[in-house]
């Protein structure tokens, strides 16, 4: 049987077994797999999470918020080269041109066992003229969004009027800063790094980002002032649900806002510690009180418009940071948009839910909606799983949808399945399709656990990797016998081998 296949299964009853089936049975079947675990080798990260058993929990379980780590500094310093070196892979970095932007602006990074996420400000062109300001706006922002700053410097370059101005900004903030003094491949170079001194950012770090030299020392230090918990992307536990609004440019992202506050606002907190004008808006809607993250959030100026792709793009993930759903906006007047898949997957990787609004429905004459049908089974099959609610920001149309759609949505994100029903759905489904042989041996699943929500996390102990097409059945089944609309799912794989014979 081929990978291909997967998507062809008829019907089975898997549900309805599962269904009949006890959960005194199903716990008994997890605990016997559980003991079988104890005959392969298992590491300390393992048996957290198989001594944790969260699907058996009652509790909402969270991850802690991962401390964000931002790189700045005048364009040409070096930024994008010490993020790879930092992520130990090459990410794609699109050419510093007007109008191009980059995929991502934020990557999860590990040195020596601690987990952060980097924020990398490079990727756009700024305009000559202005350069100075630009780049330390784009700082300031960056320090807004971070609980510690790598300062890029070119030290065969030296202090410019550029950097000089970044650092005014970067003394007045209250955020660790650390001088990074890039370009310096050799000891012979390191009296150049010497002259940062003057920058009044205390001693300057010299590395070479291309050769690695002087990094795995500038990690070390970075880590000693990294919190455990970010601060500013820190999970908040109750009070009302967090909604991001996000999508393009120009799709009625602030007309829905206003929409919804309409004169139903109930208050607007001002956040502390920005200069800019970031509001949180508490809207009351369907009966219920909700918190708005802000998206439009950091005022785009004139004179950065040629940054605009990016700085839209910053702007959605730090919503994203703060929110615990999306409410991604797509103009139906409009075809689907390469910007818009990528908004699509920045909520898909922030593990945040999901809503789709399709706004302008009332200016679709059927022609559109036909192509419309066809994009968005296209473009957007991966999220097929989302709630969809077709409304009128303008008018305020189809808008009491959003509520129950919000609601499923982030129902799902809480859902926790038991390990006990886990494991026995986990058999059936190997039972009645088995993972089809590879190499002459067939991967075996010997237990599941979920070891998260908000998104639900399932970690599976294998004999073999199972193909990428056999884990996207098990989600699609998944969501067919739990639901999950609306809520991404995540499965990680732990290959693990028989412990051999003691001598």
């Amino acid at each position: 049987m081929s990978n291909d296949d997967l998507d062809d299964f008829g019907a089975d009853d898997i549900v309805e077994r599962l269904e009949g089936m006890s959960d005194a049975d199903a716990v008994q079947r997890a605990d016997a797999l559980r003991r079988g675990l104890e005959e392969y080798d298992l590491d300390d990260d393992d048996i957290a999470v198989l001594e944790a058993q969260l699907g058996d929990t009652d509790e909402v379980i969270i991850l802690p918020a991962l401390p964000v780590l931002a790189i700045v500094g005048r364009p040409n310093v070096g930024k994008s080269a010490l993020v790879n070196r930092i992520l130990g892979r090459r990410e794609a970095v699109v050419e510093d041109v007007p109008g191009v932007t980059r995929d991502r602006v934020a990557y999860k990074a590990e040195w020596n066992d601690r987990r952060f996420t980097l924020v990398d400000t490079g990727g756009w062109e700024p305009d000559a003229r202005g350069i100075d300001l630009s780049v330390a706006q784009q700082a300031e922002i960056a320090i807004d969004l971070a609980d510690a700053v790598l300062f890029v410097v070119d030290a065969m370059v030296g202090a410019t009027a550029t950097d000089e101005r970044v650092v005014r900004m970067l003394r007045a903030t209250k955020k660790p800063v650390i001088l990074v003094a890039n370009k310096v491949d050799d000891v012979r170079h390191e009296i150049e790094a010497a002259t940062l001194w003057s920058l009044g950012l205390g001693a300057p770090w010299p590395v070479s980002a291309l050769h690695g030299r002087g990094v795995a020392d500038l990690l070390d230090n970075v880590l000693t002032i990294l919190p455990e918990i970010s601060s500013v992307a820190k999970t908040e536990i109750g009070g009302p649900r967090r909604v991001a609004i996000i999508g393009r440019p120009n799709v009625g992202k602030s007309s829905l806002l206003n929409k919804t506050a309409g004169e139903e606002r109930v208050v607007v907190n001002e956040l502390a510690g920005t200069t800019r004008d970031p509001i949180d808006e508490q809207i009351e809607l369907g009966g219920k009180v909700w918190r708005f993250v802000d998206t439009a959030g950091i005022r785009r100026r004139q004179h950065m418009a040629q940054g605009a792709d990016f700085y839209a793009s910053l702007r959605t993930a730090a919503a994203l940071e703060k929110a615990e759903v999306a409410v991604i906006v797509l103009d139906v007047t409009q075809p689907i948009s390469e910007q818009d898949i990528r908004i699509v997957d920045m909520a898909l990787e922030s593990g945040r839910a999901i809503v789709l609004a399709f706004n302008k429905w009332d200016l679709l004459d059927d022609d559109r909606r036909r192509y419309l049908e066809r994009e968005i089974e296209q473009d957007l099959a991966h999220v097929a799983w989302a709630p969809r609610v077709n409304i009128s920001a303008r008018t305020g149309r189809h808008l009491e949808k959003l509520v129950p759609a919000l609601e499923l949505a982030l129902e799902s994100w809480d859902t926790r399945v038991p390990t006990g029903k886990f494991n026995a759905f986990l058999a059936e489904l190997a039972a009645a399709h088995p993972h089809p042989v590879r190499g002459g041996r067939q991967p075996r699943i010997l237990f599941g656990t979920q070891a998260t929500t908000r998104p639900p996390t399932f970690v599976v102990f294998t004999t073999q990797f199972l193909d990428p097409q056999y884990r996207r059945f098990i989600t699609r089944r998944l969501r067919e016998v739990w639901g999950f609309e609306g809520s991404p799912i995540e499965i990680q794989m732990r290959v693990r081998e028989r412990r051999g014979p003691k001598r």
